[in-house]
């Protein structure tokens, strides 16, 4: 549903890259630039074909390897282990080992049934649309989350494991969002026998039944082992949350729709007198355990951002600085313990520079994923946020146009208008050539 516009931006980020003053440089595997359908782009040793649906820009290729969540000592590592040690110290299988096995190396290239079928995501969910997500191609992409890992995994045989990783998605542009971020997937089953052990007359109650489906359970499942899932799962991750912020938190739970998993929740804690949602979960969809080989077993799954709980945990204001290389951002998190309290010590705060960018809509076509993802392009981590500050309408023609605001800022040093002008003209243009709008500069 992507405009086709962006099957134009493809075919020219090797120039706009050139303009961008070198943003977009590479990581280690140093990836080729997207090209025209018909083309190969490299990835982490692999070659895969372009065609209609490929939009990855040089911009995204180059965060892919980084693995930030693997690297020691960085914020995102440390929330990462504290979750594992949660996990690792509150579950123990019965020779003592840790119950859920952890797997944080998984290649973050899936395949379109991997990320969305497998996890019984329908055809024409609006999560598919190529404006919202990365596509090598119409068969590959980069994943969206780490659930699409979620089926294989299952299909070994595994029952109680984390996934973590590099998840990609075009979205807005603001202190909170970035087309990279991190994710921390937990996944638990049940059997009849682990369900009920301890339950008193739990030897004659069942996972399974054949009714019909209500807000609060499947039609496959008892009311019984929804019940005792449900509560295993909120335990679970009230624990965790405790061990991350400490006694005496508030927590609640909102009802919320996931195509994986009924019922399903957002866990919201208060946290200095806010309220912030900080994961999504519930019990899994049996049709997907049933696909993956554990039709005698009931479960649940949740999805947490680890970028989000390390804004909060260690008080960074904005999302670019987890994958800044400044030693005085890095600096603050080589603690000695994983548990040890920090609170992030701003660098000094560089003025913004900001401009404004107004033109006419094309016709069809045009979402603002589009032009956002096209000012990442030639901007680089120097755009801070976007803003849409106004929408005209023209009384006689009915043509749109909308007016952004584009806000520049280096974390580092200070940025001259002169330097920001170059980059705002080239969103100018390219904006014109490749998106179709006309300007009205």
């Amino acid at each position: 549903m992507v405009c086709s516009a962006l099957r134009r931006l493809v075919q020219v980020h090797v120039s706009l890259a050139r303009k961008a003053s070198g943003v977009c440089r590479g990581h280690e595997h140093r990836p080729a630039a997207p090209g025209a359908p018909g083309g190969v782009v490299e990835l982490l040793g692999k070659s895969y074909p372009q065609d209609g649906y490929s939009n990855l820009s040089r911009k995204v290729l180059s965060k892919v390897g980084r693995n930030l969540h693997n690297q020691q000592h960085h914020p995102l590592w440390l929330v990462k282990e504290r979750v594992k040690a949660h996990f690792y110290q509150r579950f123990r299988g019965r020779s003592g080992t840790p119950l859920f096995s952890v797997y944080d190396d998984l290649s973050p290239v899936v395949t379109t049934w991997q990320n969305f079928d497998s996890l019984l995501i329908p055809a024409d969910h609006p999560s598919r649309k190529k404006g919202d997500n990365y596509y090598l191609n119409e068969t590959h992409m980069l994943r969206a989350h780490t659930s699409a890992h979620q089926w294989d995994l299952l299909r070994a045989g595994l029952d109680a494991f984390l996934v973590v990783g590099d998840v990609y998605r075009r979205d807005q542009i603001d202190a909170q969002h970035y087309p990279v971020f991190h994710q921390l997937e937990a996944v638990r089953l049940f059997s009849r026998h682990q369900l009920f052990a301890g339950v008193k007359d739990g030897e004659s109650l069942q996972l399974f039944e054949q009714s019909s489906r209500s807000a609060h359970k499947q039609e496959t499942h008892t009311m019984e082992a929804t019940k005792l899932v449900e509560f295993d799962l909120k335990q679970t991750l009230t624990g965790l949350m405790t061990r991350l912020f400490g006694d005496g938190l508030d927590i609640r739970w909102v009802d919320c729709y996931f195509p994986f998993t009924h019922p399903s929740f957002e866990m919201e804690i208060n946290f200095r007198g806010e309220w912030l949602e900080v994961l999504g979960c519930g019990v899994m969809e049996q049709q997907l355990v049933n696909s993956a080989g554990a039709q005698d077993r009931v479960g649940w799954a949740c999805g947490l951002g680890l970028e989000r709980l390390a804004m909060i945990l260690y008080d960074i204001p904005d999302i670019r600085l987890f994958w800044s290389e400044d030693e005085r951002f890095l600096g603050q998190f080589r603690v000695g313990d994983i548990e040890q309290s920090v609170r992030f010590q701003p660098l000094s705060k560089y003025p913004a520079v900001m401009n404004d960018i107004s033109f006419w809509l094309p016709p069809e076509n045009y979402t603002e994923n589009d032009f956002y993802d096209l000012v990442r392009t030639i901007g680089g981590d120097l755009v801070e946020k976007v803003d849409l500050i106004d929408k005209f309408e023209h009384p006689k023609t009915h043509r749109t146009s909308h007016c952004y605001r584009i806000t520049y800022r280096h974390m580092e040093r200070t940025l001259s208008q002169r330097e920001v002008g170059r980059i705002h003209q080239a969103v100018q243009e390219a904006a014109v050539r490749l998106l179709g709008v006309e300007g009205r500069f």
